[in-house]
């Protein structure tokens, strides 16, 4: 079944829908968006970490004034903690009261104990429990590559019919069903039979004119020479054969690093004072001696100049 959520009527509009909560799309990145709005799939980011991948479904949930539940996955995790579990603690004080009241072998009060008074909701189950005359959520499942391969295979009854089965209260059926953004930085391979019930799109580095519009968004009190500067800088090393190349997140943080150090533009002594801002690996810093930056700036402004 088709769905509209929000004024998503072509690409453009997604992009524009995206825009107006300062995310920088490329057109294949708003075709995903816009195809997984319109046909009510799941949407399947991969990319490299700080690409932005996180930042599109917290986009999506401003800009169409949803609510994000966002699932954060790690190894180890169960039903318990992403689906639903019971409070035992609240049980055991109901047994008790029983018990002092004489109504514990009642079969009223097993029935009562699986109910969902003591059910404890956790992010998938409260996305598919939309409130009354309320919008669903946009629900995000965060680095499931850092997930077990059992809990990939609970998903799939989630991702192919949005509900999950609680053995004591029966099937729970989302009225609406959420928005549903799965990254993954991609550590391991995520199983075809997910794959194959949401949209793909791989997020990559953007392109220098794209990391210089996110820079205008993001980090506004940057003159535009800095911002050029940063951004060739950032390009050009990601070119090199680094452990772990600087994302879009980690440009951010450069950027606004130098803002409060007040640097008018880039010189050797503050990118080498700065660079732990940018590279998070000491192997890759000391790739970085002050006459490789210098190198790396000189050749910027020659490219510039050119």
């Amino acid at each position: 079944m088709n769905a509209e959520p929000g004024p998503v009527s072509s690409i453009e509009s997604a992009q524009a829908l995206l825009g107006a909560a300062d995310y920088v799309a490329e057109r294949r990145l708003a075709t995903a968006v816009f195809l997984a709005l319109r046909l009510g799939r799941p949407l399947f980011l991969e990319g490299e970490a700080g690409v932005g991948k996180t930042e599109l479904a917290k986009a999506l949930a401003a800009s169409l004034g949803r609510d994000l539940i966002r699932l954060q996955c790690y190894e180890g995790l169960d039903v318990s903690s992403a689906v639903y579990e019971w409070n035992v603690q609240r049980q055991m004080i109901a047994i008790r009261l029983a018990e002092a009241s004489g109504r514990a072998h009642e079969g009223a009060l097993e029935r009562d104990l699986f109910s969902a008074e003591y059910l404890v909701k956790r992010p998938i189950l409260a996305a598919l429990e939309t409130a009354a005359g309320g919008a669903a959520p946009v629900l995000l499942i965060d680095e499931l590559d850092r997930a077990d391969e059992p809990f990939e295979a609970y998903l799939l009854e989630v991702l192919s019919d949005f509900q999950v089965t609680i053995p004591e209260l029966g099937t729970v059926r989302a009225g609406e069903p959420p928005i549903v953004v799965i990254t993954s930085n991609r550590t391991r391979e995520i199983h075809d039979a997910v794959k194959r019930r949401c949209l793909y799109h791989w997020v990559d580095y953007p392109s220098a004119e794209r990391e210089l519009e996110i820079l205008r968004r993001k980090a506004p009190g940057a003159s535009e020479a800095l911002s050029r500067e940063v951004v060739a800088f950032v390009q050009r090393l990601r070119a090199m054969d680094l452990y772990k190349a600087p994302g879009v997140a980690e440009t951010i943080d450069w950027t606004r690093s130098l803002l409060l150090l007040d640097s008018l533009t880039l010189d050797p002594q503050t990118v080498s004072d700065t660079l732990g801002a940018l590279l998070k690996y000491q192997d890759d810093l000391a790739r970085l001696p002050r006459e490789e930056i210098a190198a790396l700036l000189d050749e910027g402004k020659a490219r510039a100049t050119a």
